[in-house]
C-alpha cells in the first residue's frame, strides 16, 4: 500500500450529512489521497472539499459493487463507510458484500466517525505499509 491511500467514501442517505461533516472536518488530511465515492455522495463531497473525486453509481444501483470490485482488484486501500443500522435497505445484501469484501482483502474499514478518526489520524496513513493477505490457496483448491 502506497503512501498516498486510495479511499472510498460511502454514505447511506441517513448518514450523508454525518459523512460530509466528517469530510469537512478533514478536508486538508483527505485532499492528500485519492478519493472515490458512491453517486449523491460523490457529488456532495466534491463540492464541498474542492477535491476530485472519482464517482462510481449510486448504492442501489451498484456503485457498492463497484467499489467492492476495485476493493478485490486491490485499487481500494481504504473504506469509509457510514451506514445506517437503524434502517433496512433493499440492497442490505450489497453492503454486506462489500463490507466482506473488505475484510477479506484486509483493508482498514470505518463505519462510523470515531473509528474513521482513528484510521485518519494513524501514522500509517501517510506511510507505505504492507497489507498481510491470508492464503486463499487451500481454500481455494478445496472449492474447485
Amino acid at each position: 500500500m502506497e503512501a498516498r491511500k486510495r479511499i472510498a467514501l460511502v454514505a447511506h442517505d441517513n448518514k450523508k450529512s454525518e459523512l460530509l461533516e466528517w469530510a469537512i472536518f478533514n478536508k486538508t488530511t483527505l485532499q492528500k489521497h485519492q478519493l472515490f465515492a458512491t453517486g449523491t455522495t460523490g457529488n456532495l463531497l466534491e463540492k464541498e472539499l474542492d477535491v476530485h473525486i472519482i464517482k462510481l453509481l449510486s448504492g442501489p444501483l451498484g456503485g457498492d459493487q463497484q467499489i467492492g470490485a476495485l476493493i478485490a482488484e486491490r485499487k481500494i486501500d481504504v473504506l469509509i463507510f457510514f451506514w445506517d443500522p437503524m434502517s433496512a435497505l433493499p440492497h442490505d445484501p450489497d453492503i454486506k458484500a462489500l463490507l466482506r469484501l473488505g475484510v477479506v482483502w484486509n483493508i482498514p474499514i470505518a463505519c462510523d466517525s470515531s473509528s474513521a478518526d482513528f484510521i485518519l489520524t494513524s501514522p500509517l496513513m501517510n506511510q507505505e505499509y504492507e497489507v498481510f493477505l491470508p492464503d486463499y490457496g487451500s481454500y481455494l483448491k478445496r472449492n474447485i
